[in-house]
């Protein structure tokens, strides 16, 4: 199999959409690979599931599908057809049954983390000030002001919910730990891809490495879509 018969699908996180991968995907289409980032309504972890498995569906042949953050509980619950490998970027990997907030809270978070709260209508918004602070402060100025005018608000339902089975129990796993990520503590990202016995990589990155350090995370998508193809 070649790697240019795989398609590469990315699941952006919460505070976040598609456009966040943008230097990822351009430098993945540069190579011939078929890649596409999948909207996330980021309204129930149902929802969200559901409308993955859409975005699947319009993809052809095997899939390498890649999580931020609290997609990395999303993309564990896809359909698992043609889905041969996943691919966690600072993720978060719950266990059956386990809930996001769970593990998410598994240990003291950062001194920089946000405090986080629901509104009225129970959806958390990232404060302004945390983009800088611990969502990406490696970025730009200008790429965090992108990402807190682009950002989408994440509901309760995704996170209170208790997981189904995970798929990485079943599909080779790979698993990018930030190291100077502020948001989920290496520490618990280290826990979880022990856990799901991921190929692992650590780089000295903050929480949105598609956006400040996009070559680690193509690197990494490429040793995913190796390993499929074989080579």
């Amino acid at each position: 199999m070649a790697t240019d018969s795989v398609s590469v699908v990315l699941a952006h996180g919460a505070w976040a959409d598609g456009s966040s991968w943008a230097r990822v995907i351009r430098t993945l289409k540069s190579e011939g690979v078929s890649v596409f980032a999948a909207p996330l309504p980021l309204t129930s972890l149902g929802d969200d599931v559901a409308a993955l498995n859409r975005s699947l569906d319009r993809t052809e042949g095997p899939i390498i599908l890649t999580g931020h953050a609290y997609a990395g509980a999303v993309i564990a619950l896809a359909r698992p057809e043609r889905v041969k490998a996943l691919v966690y970027v600072t993720a978060l990997a719950p266990e059956e049954g386990e809930k996001v907030a769970e593990v998410f809270y598994r240990l003291e978070p950062h001194p920089q983390a946000p405090k986080l709260a629901p509104d009225d209508a129970g959806l958390i918004w990232l404060p302004d000030e945390a983009f800088a602070a611990a969502f990406a402060q490696h970025a730009s100025a200008e790429d965090r002001a992108v990402l807190s005018a682009v950002q989408r608000p994440i509901s309760l339902d995704c996170i209170t919910v208790p997981v189904g089975r995970p798929s990485w129990r079943d599909i080779p796993s790979w698993f990018l730990v930030a190291e100077d990520d502020r948001m989920i503590v290496p520490e618990t990202q280290r826990y979880m891809a022990e856990r799901m016995k991921a190929k692992t990589k650590m780089h000295d990155v903050d929480h949105m490495p598609s956006v400040t350090s996009p070559e680690s995370v193509v690197d990494i998508i490429r040793d995913a879509m190796r390993f499929v193809a074989g080579t």
